[in-house]
């Protein structure tokens, strides 16, 4: 495996760089598996907009859990100052008009707190005002104070859903799902990177490939020419090569095309904006991590998002249902209050023996008559709520089966890299074998032709096997959202 690696490395790193219509930019970037991955996750458009889509859903949940405490608030009225003519009521009750100056401010501070448990809330405040009346012609200047020291209020609606209680419950778990979420398209980026960069990689091996070929078909039809000069090969085996040869120049230009393009897509998923040339090293030294069945289940359903989803999707369902089960009955609200105020000309005398003020009130809504309208509204989110249950049935089936999937045929993927590999070496070497002999004259341009597709067969299923291999790897940690090479887990959750 080493000297194999070696070679490939000084197999892109050597002969590449020599060649005029190859030559590299001054902003090379000699880059591993990892390292592409790692800006694929960290500064690619893709990697942009998952960070943007956490971010707005942790400010979601703050936004749900605030809700849920208590909002100290201040409302102040500095000042309210009016001069008009209105119309008033007398004792009478005859209205006339009256020219009216005054002045009103009003200050207020209060703690409402949401009940959760209920659904409810209560009020806890203090209140002061004043009013400054201004002389006109038909009233004196005055001034009155308005003090109410502490006031206690509540309301709670009957008979209806506690959405307060759903909030609690469904706003730790969306929040949890775009955690996992995010952590699945950081590894989506991962196999998107690593399907880019085998792209590149096999591009620039088929590029070197085709120069190569080029070179010994060049210089093999040097020597079918003097041969066919001295008449020991027939014209038809000299055309034959010199076809060969074209082919191979057509090869190379196709080749160089390829790459271009497997380039340019790589930099654009990279978000990099200048034309950058890659050397890509080839990830050869495999992971020898093993991936055991039952422990990538226990990690898929404690890692990925999709068990949170399938307890948020009944959930939701459950909401939907009793809210609809609510809404076909009687609708009530109470609401009740105590308070001590007062009135005086000083605040001192407002605050003198406070009168004690109470109030209950109860609404009612009864449903009489709708033709089946709130009746249709319960069955159907009835309906919809079993539909919802079987179909989270089915979805876990489907994703516990994909993951056994996945880690059955991982495990036949890495022997077909090792076969494969194999495979390549021997090719390669009857290759050099046989073109040895076809210079010596033993052999045939069928039997070296021949010799020349097995190896370059081989090299193709090799690489391609090394590529499955390492995109099957990332569909795992997708899939798990686990390491397991540095057995670590991959949720990387913002604080709550």
């Amino acid at each position: 495996m080493r000297i194999l690696s070696l070679f490939i490395t000084i197999m892109i790193c050597s002969v590449l760089p020599t060649h005029t219509a190859y030559s590299q930019p001054p902003d090379t970037l000699r880059l591993t598996l990892p390292e592409v991955i790692a800006l694929a996750q960290s500064r690619s458009p893709s990697a942009l907009l998952a960070q943007t889509r956490l971010e707005q859903s942790y400010w979601d949940y703050q936004v749900a859990l605030s809700q849920l405490r208590p909002t100290i608030g201040l409302n102040l009225t500095l000042p309210n100052l009016s001069r008009n003519i209105e119309a008033i009521t007398l004792p009478t009750g005859a209205d006339v008009f009256v020219q009216r100056a005054q002045m009103y401010n009003s200050a207020s501070f209060g703690i409402l707190q949401p009940l959760p448990f209920s659904g409810g809330q209560i009020f806890l405040g203090t209140d002061l005002s004043r009013i400054d009346l201004f002389r006109t012609a038909t009233q004196d200047p005055a001034v009155s104070y308005s003090i109410s020291p502490i006031s206690l209020s509540f309301a709670q609606p009957l008979f209806q859903p506690n959405q307060l209680r759903w909030t609690k419950k469904l706003a730790p778990l969306r929040y949890e799902e775009a955690s996992r979420s995010f952590a699945e398209e950081m590894e989506d980026l991962a196999y998107t990177a690593a399907l880019r960069f085998f792209d590149v990689f096999l591009a620039q091996l088929d590029l070197e490939a085709a120069l190569r070929d080029k070179a010994n078909a060049d210089t093999l039809l040097n020597i079918s020419r003097g041969r066919f000069e001295v008449g020991r090969i027939a014209e038809t085996e000299l055309l034959q090569i010199e076809l060969s040869a074209m082919n191979a120049q057509t090869a190379v230009a196709n080749a160089r095309v390829n790459l271009q393009t497997a380039m340019e897509r790589l930099r654009n998923f990279l978000g990099l904006e200048t034309t950058t040339f890659f050397l890509l090293v080839p990830p050869l030294n495999l992971p020898q991590a093993d991936i055991p069945l039952d422990k990538a289940l226990e990690l898929a359903r404690t890692q990925r998002s999709e068990p949170i989803s399938f307890q948020r999707r009944l959930l939701e369902a459950e909401r939907s249902t009793e809210v609809a089960h609510a809404n076909t009955g009687v609708q009530a609200n109470i609401a009740g209050g105590i308070s001590l105020s007062k009135f005086g000309a000083t605040p001192a005398e407002a605050l003198d023996q406070p009168n004690l003020n109470m109030f209950v009130r109860t609404t009612l809504e009864i449903p009489i008559l709708d033709w089946g309208r709130r009746r249709a509204y319960y069955e159907s989110a009835v309906a919809t709520q079993e539909l919802e249950q079987m179909q989270v049935a089915q979805d876990r089936i489907n994703f516990e089966e994909e993951l056994r999937t996945r880690v059955q045929q991982f495990k036949l993927v890495r022997q077909r890299v090792r076969l494969a590999e194999q495979a390549f070496n021997v090719a390669r070497k009857r290759e050099s074998l046989t073109r040895s002999r076809y210079y010596i004259g033993k052999v045939g341009i069928t039997e070296l032709g021949i010799a020349i597709s097995e190896r370059e067969a081989a090299r193709r299923a090799w690489m391609d096997a090394l590529r499955n291999f390492w995109l099957a790897w990332y569909e795992l940690r997708r899939l798990t959202l686990y390491d397991f090479e540095r057995q670590v887990p991959l949720v990387r959750r913002t604080q709550k």
